[in-house]
């Protein structure tokens, strides 16, 4: 029925809108699909009409500077299951839980998930495993490369080269570091799929092949490295240590040639299921761990005092056993036998610590400070790896006499073994701090060369002058010294030994040191330095002479060996005697010191009383100079009961004159003040138990 009023024209334009309207719509949603969901679209198509695997670049490897294979990576076969393609899950897991050694549970849950066109179900199987499946010739069960990582040389390296993830990111170490340079960019296999997600059958196949990573060559050198790991090793099982680290640098340019902890692990089996262990034995100690160095520290204290116009080798010092400081006595490790008079080379051969207190007072706090900064000290080292600890070093406004006093001989600070290293580096080479670094060039799969690395040296701390009368110092040491046990013929060696107290929650524990050894050689052009840290050796006599010093030797020997650096002998090493050492088991140590020196041979002892046992032993040939270790046994040991002594009186003695009485009555002494003896506790008269401590309050008169 028509409305009234209306005209067919009317009617007909009413009608051309609407299908105008109608058009333009249909236009501007097509134009948005084409235009703004287009691409997604798109992407959801091929996605249904595509199967897309992802193909693992190949990570690059790492190289010793020799180019010997550190680690590297190697195809393996992932397999991928597609659900859609498979009619019996069940069936199928009980066929492949056997050969890929996996819950037929999870294998049937992951075939069973129609919601996905493609599952990974393992990665990285075996190529017996790979042959075992492909026999079987399953439906929905098909291969993607992928790559694994290798460690041909098993724990060599563990802390330093660390380890990646099962998708081969970088977790520690050079591997962390250096991810973004190793990892490469993954390519892809593309196939055509039906609307069930099965392959099509004599589709086209689209390989879109990756990218490989970088290479990286470290300046490590793969036979050092498995002479320091094996003394490493030796060292830790010979003192039942805790952990034991080392380095080998190259003084002049800052070069790490060999870096290692022990314990350790093999990389191809990373304990990943044990957090805490492998938390542990990942932690390269060598670059995090901050410790008291103790006397190696005294290398820098020596050569900071030289260079600051503070001592000479015409300096000289007088050893009573301590060192009074704002009246705080401070003892000499030889605290019982003082060395004497003696001068700077004669100290530094002695370790004598009041020798090195007077050096750090003589400079004070601002120049003293001024070296130990400048020597790295309290500050990252900038090494090219995924850690770098700055160690602890109080600020000066805080640090007392007695504090500077402590830290001349290596106490009241904390260092990490590179930190030292490179400090005692640049005292021996001339005078430079070299930046650290463990990376020498990053090749491409062709070994063509993308980026090299070149030494870096930091600042000029001390003179050549200075740095050339240290190297004399310290060979004198290895040769006349407490470093003897690092001599070895034909080649000229320097050194220093430390033993350092180690803290728990702010206290010393008792009877637990960290020992150690720096040694470098030749001693008139050095090529290598070597630093060895023991942890807590577990021996009755625990100096870093006797538990760190032969394994510093032996990586010396063997390296110099290596290098082709020729002994040169002198007339000093050919005229080197055997001597046969006497049996002085039972002798008090005075009478044992007499009967060594006799014949040319030095000691330790590790307390007072008769000599219970001796190494090497009675009869044993060793050259002159020779060290001679001797275990002491007090002569109430045996007794049940602890010995019983009379505490002096001290009333009205000087701080010398209480602590010499104290001593040769069997005790120690806790001061107090400073002047005359007023008060002391255990009170004279009052029986004591032998060896402990008397406290002695002082005041002026």
């Amino acid at each position: 029925m028509a409305l009234p009023g209306i005209s067919n024209k009317k009617r007909l334009n009413v009608v051309l809108v609407l299908i105008a309207a109608i058009f333009l719509f249909l236009i501007g949603k097509i134009g948005y699909i084409i235009f703004f969901q287009g691409p997604g679209l798109q992407e959801k198509a091929r996605d249904q009409w595509t199967r897309d695997l992802p193909v693992s670049a190949k990570r690059g490897s790492i190289l010793d500077r020799n180019g010997n294979v550190l680690a590297q990576s190697a195809s393996a076969d992932t397999v991928v299951l597609r659900p859609a393609e498979i009619k019996d899950p069940a069936s199928l897991a009980a066929k492949l839980a056997p050969v890929l050694k996996m819950d037929e549970q999870t294998i049937i849950e992951k075939a069973s998930d129609k919601k996905k066109s493609e599952v990974w179900l393992i990665r990285q199987i075996t190529r017996e495993q790979k042959t075992q499946v492909d026999d079987m010739d399953l439906d929905g069960v098909h291969f993607t490369v992928d790559t694994k990582r290798y460690y041909p040389n098993k724990n060599l390296l563990t802390q330093v080269l660390g380890f990646t993830s099962v998708d081969g990111n970088g977790l520690e170490g050079l591997e962390a570091k250096y991810d973004k340079y190793m990892k490469g960019q993954p390519g892809r296999i593309v196939n055509e799929a039906d609307r069930k997600g099965q392959e099509i059958p004599l589709s086209d196949e689209v390989y879109i092949p990756p990218k490989d990573g970088y290479n990286v060559v470290l300046t490590i050198d793969l036979v050092i490295q498995s002479f320091l790991e094996k003394n490493l090793e030796e060292a830790y099982t010979a003192n039942k240590a805790k952990s034991v680290q080392g380095i080998v640098v190259d003084p002049k340019t800052g070069g790490i040639l060999a870096m290692g902890c022990y314990p350790n692990y093999d990389l191809n089996n990373v304990p990943r299921n044990e957090p805490d262990t492998l938390k542990e034995l990942s932690r390269n100690k060598v670059v995090v761990d901050v410790f008291e160095p103790g006397s190696t520290f005294k290398i820098i204290t020596t050569a900071s005092a030289i260079d600051a116009g503070k001592a000479s080798l015409e300096s000289e010092y007088n050893c009573i056993g301590y060192k009074m400081v704002d009246g705080q006595m401070i003892k000499c490790w030889r605290f019982g036998h003082p060395h004497g008079h003696q001068d700077l080379t004669k100290a530094v051969q002695n370790s004598c610590n009041p020798a090195f207190m007077e050096m750090a007072l003589a400079m004070g706090k601002e120049k003293f400070y001024e070296y130990i900064y400048n020597f790295g000290f309290g500050q990252p080292t900038g090494i090219d790896y995924s850690a770098d600890q700055q160690g602890i070093v109080t600020h000066q406004k805080y640090v007392r006499n007695t504090d500077l006093a402590r830290i001349g001989f290596g106490q009241s600070i904390a260092v990490t073994t590179l930190q030292l290293a490179m400090g005692a580096s640049a005292v021996i080479n001339g005078g430079t701090l070299n930046k650290p670094y463990l990376v020498k060039a990053l090749t491409d799969a062709e070994n063509n060369t993308v980026k090299e690395y070149q030494p870096t040296p930091v600042r000029q701390v001390v003179s050549a002058e200075t740095s050339a009368t240290m190297r004399a110092i310290l060979e004198s040491v290895v040769a006349d010294g407490t470093g003897r046990n690092a001599y070895i013929p034909g080649y000229r060696v320097g050194g220093k030994t430390g033993t350092a107290q180690k803290y728990a929650d702010g206290k010393i524990v008792q009877g637990k040191h960290i020992s150690s050894f720096i040694g470098f050689a030749p001693a008139n052009d050095p090529k290598l330095l070597v630093f060895i840290v023991v942890d807590e050796p577990n021996v009755p006599v625990d100096f870093g002479s006797i538990v760190a010093a032969p394994y510093v030797k032996a990586v010396l020997y063997d390296s110099l060996k290596y290098l082709n650096v020729q002994p040169q002998y002198s007339d000093r090493d050919k005229e080197i005697k055997r001597v046969e050492v006497p049996d002085v088991r039972n002798l008090s140590l005075d009478s044992a010191v007499d009967a060594l020196k006799d014949i040319g041979l030095n000691y330790m002892d590790n307390g007072t009383g008769k000599v219970k046992d001796q190494m090497p032993a009675p009869g044993t040939k060793v050259d002159e100079k020779t060290i001679i270790l001797l275990y002491m046994q007090h002569e109430n040991a045996d007794n049940q009961e602890e010995e019983m002594l009379t505490v002096p009186d001290l009333k009205n003695k000087s701080i010398k004159d209480a602590a010499d009485i104290l001593e040769k009555q069997g005790f120690t002494i806790e001061i107090a003040g400073s002047g005359l003896a007023s008060y002391q506790k255990p009170a004279a008269g009052e029986k004591a138990p032998k060896g402990s401590k008397v406290r002695v309050e002082f005041k002026n008169p």
